[in-house]
């Protein structure tokens, strides 16, 4: 069954660390950082302090946290988000001419490198550094704000995307995220596209219903059978 990693984005900022931990108690193991500079997107969130202010939780629960960086210059910040306590770093290719070493400097870091592409930036973009990922993010929305729904042909690209890695022999070793528009009548979708990690926020964080109802309900969308 495909992982869910849900995005902070759309939590209650004044009881985060409730949510976070209603997340982790839940049964996640992986929790979604999303990094805005309102350049790269017009949206502006938060940085390092927040991550080292949820490793503690993280590490109780023997969770991951991730950060998508969704900003300019992200070499300048790949420290110190590692230091704060980032498991995974993801960069987008849009913002990084020089792609090869940024993935790079996030492993001597420690951490598992990925890459981010938006809805329109070809698969061709990440084709010559598929063998240094641990994780490709193929953004199913344009980024910058929770609540929109999923672009349906971006999930052409997922299909394409695991084609790839399966004719490479890396489909084991890279992780396939998609991030936005993911609830529960898209996540399934997704799975079959072939992605193996589903970013979500608002279907997670909504106040309609307890996390660990709402990440309930996600399971079953896409459980098999």
């Amino acid at each position: 069954m495909i992982e869910i990693a849900p995005s902070i984005l759309n939590a209650d900022y004044g009881h985060l660390a409730d949510q976070v931990r209603a997340t982790f108690e839940a049964g996640i193991s992986r929790l979604h950082v999303d990094v805005m500079d309102g350049v790269f997107v017009p949206n502006i969130t938060w940085g390092p302090d927040l991550v080292a202010s949820l490793r503690p939780l993280a590490d109780e629960f023997g969770a991951r946290l991730e950060t998508h960086l969704m900003i300019v210059e992200p070499d300048a910040w790949l420290e110190p988000f590692s230091a704060a306590g980032a498991a995974i770093i993801t960069v987008h290719v849009e913002a990084a001419p020089h792609l090869y070493r940024s993935l790079l400097r996030i492993r001597e870091l420690g951490c598992e490198a990925g890459a981010a592409l938006n809805p329109a930036t070809p698969l061709a973009a990440i084709e010559e550094v598929l063998g240094d990922l641990d994780l490709a993010l193929v953004m199913t929305v344009e980024p910058g704000f929770g609540g929109q729904e999923l672009i349906p042909a971006t999930l052409d690209k997922v299909r394409r995307l695991r084609g790839l890695l399966e004719a490479r022999g890396l489909v084991e070793r890279v992780a396939i995220e998609v991030d936005g528009g993911v609830h529960a009548a898209t996540i399934r979708s997704a799975q079959d596209a072939g992605a193996t990690i589903a970013v979500a926020g608002t279907a997670v964080y909504n106040g309609r219903a307890p996390v660990a109802t709402n990440l309930g309900v996600l399971r079953a969308a896409c459980s098999v059978g």
